[in-house]
């Protein structure tokens, strides 16, 4: 049996999830690797979020938000990208490659571009294999939690 990445996907409600809609309702074939999770605004994902996400067996996570000047509430995407670099730089302090984590800009109109993501997204992860952030976050616990 060959190994196949679990993907969670945090997508904003007004672009990015309508985005998703659009490529389900189009029927445009990608990779059912995604567990998707909507939330109002890309601004809403807590770092704790992907590490949870990690640790608990996910394999990669993607997060899409409203183009940069499009953001519903104002600049949204734009404490999203800035939390994004950051988390980014914690992972790699646990070892997690950067393939692993990936933040995109998906409008309501753009379904085929939600599905050729989701499917990069799904083939980079593969090529990595499973996630080992598991072991090293519960080591990590213990070690601060005697």
């Amino acid at each position: 049996m060959s190994y196949e990445p679990k993907i969670l996907g945090l997508l904003c409600n007004w672009c990015s999830y309508t985005g998703a809609d659009l490529a389900g309702t189009s029927r445009i074939q990608y990779p059912p690797n995604i567990r998707i999770v909507r939330l109002m605004c890309s601004a809403r994902v807590d770092p704790t979020f992907v590490f949870d996400a990690l640790s608990k067996g996910a394999d990669g996570v993607l997060i899409c938000g409203c183009h940069p000047g499009d953001c519903h509430y104002s600049e949204g995407n734009y404490k999203a990208l800035r939390r994004f670099t950051l988390l980014k730089k914690l992972l790699q302090a646990y070892g997690v490659e950067n393939e692993r984590i990936r933040l995109e800009w998906v409008s309501a109109s753009e379904g085929q571009r939600f599905a050729e993501i989701v499917t990069d997204m799904t083939e980079r992860v593969r090529a990595l294999g499973p996630s080992r952030i598991q072991p090293a976050l519960h080591t990590d616990h213990a070690e601060r939690c005697p």
